[in-house]
């Protein structure tokens, strides 16, 4: 393939400059002769007639040569330059070969500084959108996680950074936080994004919720166990504003397009409170409590009927988990007096009656 064609593929496919690369080609290529022939003055150029690198070589114009490495007879030379005197120094085509090594190394030099022009050309782009939500398209599933392709730049988000057990769909549109932008590919992979953090819930929430993004209601804290739940206290910083209902929307069309966004993960929105004692109790819905004990800065005693038990403990004890990460607190769940029955009580009374008597 002619010189031309590599370059025209490279600047149509990856928009990299077209002078940048003749450069970059011309340097390696020179590198690559300097390293065989360090005694010798060279220069390279783009020879449009050829389509390739043009090796020159400067050499000493002599009447009569002694070493034909730096010097040429000025018949030879007023070949190329027919102005040229004895004494002037002339620069003439290199004929000397360089060997399948060398040509080898200087192939994998132009691969490295291509790479090189793009990993910063995607630092460049993507760096100031670090932390941010970012659009994309499913390109490919692998075992390690998935690739994403952004505009014409593909992105990875890794299996340990998405949320458990979502489906891998080509194709299918999906966002994820920008979650690293490296300077150069790691593993190939230089946008590193994230869907399983607590930062994907609170950026999704401010893209769909105006109130969020403008700060009229505060997202406070927030505990997550992705694939699972999520539990949110939020704030409002207006006296008219219900910061759950704006959260939820009506008939929860705010709450909607983040519910599908995280696939089968639940989210409890809770309203903040000054009290801790409401602040527990409100933190272990959908269990209904029934009385909060502050022990400490970092416990809690927590009564809850026994039909509540199951609910304020969730699943493998996920919701009793959350709940604590939640409000920084050790919630442990009492165990409610036993119910004294009837036949218990009526001989109790028995007993006292006959004490009376």
């Amino acid at each position: 393939m002619k010189l031309s064609s590599v370059i025209d593929e490279l600047v149509e496919e990856r928009g990299l400059d077209r002078e940048l690369l003749f450069s970059i080609i011309s340097e390696s290529v020179l590198s690559a002769f300097q390293k065989k022939y360090p005694e010798l003055i060279l220069a390279a150029e783009y020879d449009k007639n050829n389509d390739d690198v043009a090796i020159n070589v400067q050499k000493k114009v002599v009447a009569t040569v002694k070493d034909d490495d730096f010097e040429i007879s000025l018949r030879k030379a007023r070949a190329f330059d027919s102005n040229v005197a004895v004494g002037d120094d002339i620069w003439v085509p290199f004929d000397s070969p360089i060997g399948r090594i060398d040509i080898l190394r200087a192939k994998q030099t132009i691969a490295y500084r291509i790479r090189k022009i793009e990993a910063d050309a995607i630092y460049n782009e993507f760096k100031d959108k670090e932390g941010s939500i970012v659009n994309g398209v499913v390109h490919k599933c692998e075992r390690s996680g998935t690739v994403v392709k952004i505009r014409d730049y593909l992105a990875f988000l890794p299996k340990s950074l998405s949320i458990p057990n979502e489906r891998c769909v080509i194709g299918y549109p999906i966002r994820a936080i920008l979650k690293e932008v490296l300077p150069e590919p790691r593993n190939e992979n230089q946008l590193i994004l994230d869907r399983s953090s607590s930062d994907f819930i609170v950026k999704l929430f401010e893209l769909e919720i105006p109130e969020v993004f403008e700060h009229l209601v505060e997202i406070k804290r927030i505990a997550r166990i992705p694939g699972y739940k999520s539990k949110i206290v939020v704030e409002s910083h207006d006296a008219n504003i219900d910061p759950v209902g704006t959260c939820v929307g009506v008939g929860g069309v705010r709450i909607k397009p983040i519910l599908k966004e995280v696939d089968s993960e639940k989210i409890d929105i809770i309203s903040w409170s000054d009290s801790p004692e409401t602040l527990v109790a409100n933190s272990l819905k959908p269990a209904q409590v029934n009385r909060v004990d502050i022990i400490s800065d970092n416990a809690a005693d927590v009564w809850v009927d026994e039909d509540q038990r199951s609910l304020a403990i969730g699943k493998m004890g996920q919701n009793i988990t959350l709940a604590s990460q939640l409000v920084g607190m050790d919630i442990r769940l009492v165990s409610p007096e036993p119910k004294l029955n009837d036949e218990l009580i009526e001989s109790l009374k028995d007993v006292g009656e006959e004490d009376m008597e």
